[in-house]
């Protein structure tokens, strides 16, 4: 059967395009006057121009260390953000014959570039990230795992600014090369035929997680061929160990490369859930947030078992929220509300009880509001029948 469809071509809006190095790199061997890309690293800029919000993000599309895979692991991710508010940075970083520490280096400079450059972009320099995919996840989780291997070759004002992303977001990362789910190809292209051991652990970055990484936000599928989910497993393991926050969706469904996954009935909410991600860690609308404990009573009863839920007038601040166990709850301040109004959300469970005691959990309540202080005493007592 043969089907035609009528489209919208193939045009895409024009982004701006902005050298790393105006002079050249550090360590081009390329001419930096010829017209050769592959010497030149830079970022296309793709601005928040519907409410921004200050964030800011630089992704690195994959490719195995040897091509870039920009459209749909890179721009594409980057019209998202874009839509919640975030401008994006899409990162043409050295590939091979160029070694480690190149693409770092050029991974480095993009995000002190996006912070020396914070007020002509609207950016908050304390809320910038850096995202990618396969070998650009590798690229990605080195920044979020070296940043203190500063670039003595950093130039101007950028070379002031810290190259410490604030958050990281990792696609169907590279993460190990010594595990027997490395991916070879990209460590080769990155250091060379005569590669060593010590080199390939230096690499392993999940080797290299401290209490110093930054959040980590890491999707995979477990059909992944390519670069298996153990990637994304054992960085997220190294996380928990070393007490970063970290959030990690494995989808069952879905092979090596698929970006956005678009049309995917389960993997393509994995971009949604990131987005959430942002909101929940507070990135996406800074503040300090707010510990806020109190009671809870249906009916004159403590309620048993249930949920509440603090959120905000700010569509894009964090929810507080917190199960209820005997008319008691308590938000610490890491995952509390930003201070302000907050619309209250309490939802009823039921019991801890070895038969049922209602039909179904029961909203008890929606509209009622709270002003949660800052740095006050949050201590509610809410009565509902």
């Amino acid at each position: 059967m043969s089907l035609t469809f009528a489209g919208s071509g193939w045009a895409s809006d024009a982004a701006e395009f902005q050298l790393l190095w105006p002079d050249g790199a550090p360590g081009a061997v390329g001419d930096k006057d010829a017209d050769k890309d592959a010497d030149k690293p830079g970022v296309w800029i793709y601005r928040a121009t519907e409410n921004p919000n200050g964030a800011a993000v630089v992704i690195c599309p994959g490719g195995g260390y040897a091509i870039h895979a920009t459209d749909h692991e890179g721009v594409q991710p980057a019209r998202y953000f874009n839509r919640i508010g975030v401008t994006a940075f899409v990162l043409r970083y050295r590939l091979s014959p160029y070694r480690h520490p190149a693409p770092l280096n050029d991974a480095q400079q993009a995000i002190r570039y996006v912070r020396e450059n914070a007020k002509e972009f609207g950016i908050d320099p304390h809320r910038v990230g850096i995202m990618g995919f396969s070998a650009g996840g590798h690229l990605a989780s080195t920044a979020l795992t070296h940043f203190d291997l500063v670039n003595a070759s950093a130039e101007g004002g950028a070379g002031k600014q810290s190259s410490r992303p604030d958050f990281g977001i990792l696609g169907y990362p590279v993460v190990s090369f010594v595990a027997d789910f490395a991916h070879k190809g990209s460590a080769k292209n990155l250091l060379g035929e005569s590669m060593g051991e010590d080199q390939l652990k230096e690499l392993s970055n999940d080797l290299h997680v401290t209490a110093e990484t930054p959040p980590v936000f890491l999707f995979h599928t477990s059909e992944d061929t390519g670069v298996p989910a153990e990637n994304s497993l054992a960085f997220f393991a190294a996380c928990q160990k070393a007490k970063v926050p970290a959030e990690l969706h494995i989808y069952q469904q879905g092979p090596h490369g698929v970006g956005l996954a678009n049309g995917h009935p389960a993997l393509s909410q994995w971009i949604d859930a990131a987005g959430t991600w942002l909101r929940q860690n507070a990135i996406l609308a800074p503040g300090k947030r707010q510990s806020v404990s109190g009671t809870i009573n249906f009916k004159g009863q403590p309620l048993k078992w249930g949920t509440v839920a603090l959120i905000p007038e700010n569509p894009q601040a964090p929810v507080g929220w917190a199960m209820v166990r005997n008319g008691q709850f308590s938000i610490p301040e890491k995952s509390g509300p930003q201070a302000g109004p907050c619309e209250v959300v309490v939802t009823n469970l039921g019991e801890v009880a070895p038969g049922p005691t209602i039909d179904d959990a029961r909203e008890l309540a929606r509209g009622q509001r709270v002003d949660v202080k800052d740095g006050g005493d949050n201590n509610l007592q809410l009565q509902f029948e």
